[in-house]
């Protein structure tokens, strides 16, 4: 009984980073633009609302997630600029970016987390609005939006992880419109023309010999 050792194909391998990579890529941009996208759009929203009694009066009371909690939105700011940096770093510059894009999407969750159950917001708006310092919200309720910018942060967080496995695989922005420090080499001037006047006066202005000769 003979055995046959499969080989696999020499362009299947090839092709399977290639494709991991596109793969990995266009979810990263999806995930990393839709999560911020969410959670900024969030923050706007109406995160909790409570009532207050002023002077033997119940009214009623707001907070949104910007009122309650700042941390989401610079956050998602934050992932948006990692997301374009990721294309700009190679290397460790490439993996120290993806961890900030992972970790900002982490930083969003705990934050909204947080949110949800916070009513320092309108405690400060009950204590504005009765003149009392010591003021506190008689009732309490939150919305869903912070559990929405939760879920912008786990897309952030998502894209983060898939720039740090697949990263390596993706492209760089190339190297040609980047600048190593060395001088550029100085054109060439065109030769002189005899019969042209305003090249004899170029050729004098630049310190030059418009006739061509040695100065040695």
């Amino acid at each position: 009984m003979e055995y046959v050792t499969a080989v696999p194909h020499p362009r299947s391998d090839a092709a399977a980073p290639a494709g991991s990579g596109r793969r990995s890529l266009a979810l990263a941009l999806l995930f990393g633009a839709l999560g911020s996208a969410v959670t900024l759009l969030s923050t706007r929203q109406l995160w909790s609302e409570g009532k207050a009694t002023v002077a033997g009066g119940a009214f009623p009371l707001t907070a949104r997630g910007s009122d309650v909690t700042g941390v989401p939105a610079a956050l998602a700011i934050a992932a948006l600029a990692a997301l374009v940096a990721v294309f700009a770093v190679r290397r460790s510059g490439r993996f120290a970016v993806s961890a900030l894009l992972a970790l900002s999407g982490a930083g969003i969750m705990t934050a909204a987390l947080l949110g949800a159950t916070d009513g320092s917001a309108l405690d400060e708006q009950a204590a504005r609005a009765s003149g009392d310092t010591s003021a506190t919200v008689a009732s309490f309720s939150h919305t869903a939006w912070p559990y929405v910018a939760a879920a912008g942060g786990a897309l952030i967080l998502l894209a983060g992880l898939l720039a740090l496995r697949y990263g390596r695989l993706w492209p760089t922005m190339s190297g040609r419109y980047e600048r190593d420090g060395a001088p550029r080499p100085r054109r060439a001037a065109k030769p002189v023309d005899p019969d042209r006047p305003e090249d004899i006066w170029k050729a004098l202005d630049r310190g030059e010999d418009p006739t061509g000769a040695d100065p040695a």
